[in-house]
């Protein structure tokens, strides 16, 4: 504690902790694994010291860069490992619970890259409307967030629109998407209940106008694909409790500039996802 009763906090939480001179213990493994190698070749290069150098120099290279080098705040050495899962795996998948078979001797095809099942991060959805992404990636939960008009807000509401928003991405402790998806709606509900309210307005004229509107609109449905666009606020957590309490915490932020946010349901997630239905994703 300072003299002045301040006790100052790291922001950098997530840093790694440091074990020895200053290092990870990522960067630890890496240089051991190295200096490994290193001694190796010169046991078996010792007395050809020419070539024991020539071999040494891309082996130390490697080894700095996979031990310190970074991009984008991730180590050389996951991008490493990321490239070798892309080149090992299959590229053609299909999902297919199992493993997919061997097509027929028989069928005189041309020779292709065998395919393998799709392996999605989903397990399923719980009870709650959380996706189950595993043990090693907790559950993710969703909830739908209404829009605000920007461009008809007056200089200083745009002002504290931008305020209230940036507060709530400076309180983000944990993964957060925002993902905006056009999907096919139908208007037939509405036009359905458009066409029985219409009879029971006190007018003639408020009837027929009704009616012209629901003409309008069956019309519209028939001659174009209507979409709408749908927000969606997707927080991952290890547990579900800390991802219930996030979307929590985004929802009492977020209603400050006049934006509802909705925690999506089983039956409500599972029609968001599914294409196949008027309301799926294109």
């Amino acid at each position: 504690m300072t003299t002045d009763g301040i006790v100052r906090i790291p922001a950098d939480i997530d840093q790694p902790d440091k074990i020895v001179w200053g290092l990870t213990a990522r960067q630890t493994v890496i240089l051991a694994v190295t200096a490994v190698l290193l001694y190796g070749e010169y046991a078996a290069l010792g007395e050809r010291l020419p070539l024991a150098a020539a071999l040494a120099l891309p082996i130390v290279v490697a080894g700095v860069l996979l031990a310190f080098g970074t991009r984008d705040g991730v180590g050389l050495d996951q991008y490493a490992l990321a490239a070798l899962h892309h080149v090992t795996s299959r590229k053609h998948l299909i999902p297919e619970p199992s493993e997919i078979p061997a097509p027929a001797a028989w069928i005189a095809a041309r020779k292709a890259p065998r395919a393998g099942p799709l392996r999605l991060p989903a397990r399923g959805v719980t009870e709650d409307g959380l996706i189950d992404l595993g043990d090693r990636d907790g559950v993710a939960a969703v909830a739908e967030v209404s829009t605000v008009s920007f461009a008809l807000r007056t200089p200083d509401e745009q002002d504290e629109l931008v305020a209230v928003f940036a507060r709530w991405l400076h309180s983000l402790s944990g993964s957060v998407q925002i993902l905006v998806r056009a999907e096919r709606t139908d208007l037939t509900p509405t036009i359905e209940a458009l066409l029985h309210q219409a009879r029971d307005l006190p007018r003639p004229a408020l009837t027929t106008a009704a009616q012209q509107h629901a003409a309008f609109l069956t019309d519209l449905a028939d001659r174009h694909e209507l979409l709408r666009r749908r927000v969606l606020l997707v927080v991952r957590e290890q547990s579900a409790g800390r991802a219930l309490r996030r979307i929590e915490e985004a929802t009492r932020v977020l209603n400050a500039c006049g934006l509802d946010v909705r925690l999506l349901d089983r039956h409500a997630l599972t029609t968001c996802f599914d294409t196949e239905r008027p309301g799926g994703a294109r």
